[in-house]
């Protein structure tokens, strides 16, 4: 569920799952992280509820809409300010969370450079297979770090108003700096920019900057390989493989 509430106190955005299903970990995620996350960057965890069955979750209400990723919008910089104050935030120490993208990355690459591509891949993406896997398999030990991570920095996780804030921290991580300007470049190509200026974007992350050529090509294999057995034929999917058609070229 996900609804918001008109309180006495004002108004509170409440996400909530039954503590039965696989996915509420996703909100524990969020439980642990939020306190560790500045109220510049996210909004506030309230109070977490546990009881009868069910896990809820209240958070300040904030406002906003949508973050327009397309090429040149009025978002773009308030979105290269938020991704900067990721950058500048400390995740939680290892001894709350132990969470490392390049360990869980590892595993997801064992299982998916092992198995052919699904059928209904892209073309490209069959003929490249063998070429791709290779690339994909070199990803995880390029994710190492100590860095907050969201790892999901689509437009719906990115609210705009007069600055941007970024809600759903389900899927953070630790690890390189490069790895969230590396997702954003797929959601800019996926909003209509073509894969260069995506990455001349990102250029202005010290993180993504600094990674190397190779870095930046086995990631974009690797997600490639992952969402087109996730996520065939989205436009997300779609974009990361403009992205690894380039990268790889």
């Amino acid at each position: 569920m996900a609804v918001t509430l008109s309180t006495d106190s004002g108004r509170v955005f409440c996400k909530g799952i039954t503590t039965d299903s696989p996915l509420a970990r996703m909100h524990r995620n969020e439980v642990t992280v939020n306190p560790f996350l500045p109220g510049r960057l996210a909004p506030r965890l309230l109070w977490s509820i546990e009881m009868d069955g069910w896990l809820l979750l209240g958070f300040e209400h904030i406002p906003g809409r949508h973050a327009d990723l397309s090429p040149g919008t009025a978002d773009l910089p308030a979105v290269a300010d938020v991704v900067d104050e990721i950058g500048r935030t400390a995740p939680p120490p290892a001894s709350i969370a132990h969470r490392v993208m390049s360990a869980q990355w590892a595993r997801a690459m064992e299982v998916e450079t092992n198995l052919p591509p699904p059928g209904d891949a892209d073309p490209w993406s069959l003929a490249n297979a063998d070429l791709l896997a290779t690339w994909a398999a070199r990803a995880p030990a390029r994710m190492e770090g100590r860095r907050l991570i969201h790892s999901d920095l689509n437009p719906a996780n990115i609210l705009v108003s007069d600055t941007a804030r970024v809600v759903d921290w389900a899927w953070w991580k630790t690890g390189a700096a490069w790895v969230d300007p590396a997702f954003l470049v797929i959601r800019l190509v996926a909003e209509g920019h073509d894969p260069g200026s995506a990455e001349e974007w990102a250029r202005r992350f010290d993180g993504f900057a600094a990674a190397s050529p190779d870095t930046l090509t086995a990631f974009s294999a690797s997600v490639l390989r992952l969402w087109e057995r996730k996520f065939a034929a989205t436009p997300a999917t779609n974009a990361a493989r403009t992205w690894a058609r380039y990268r790889v070229a």
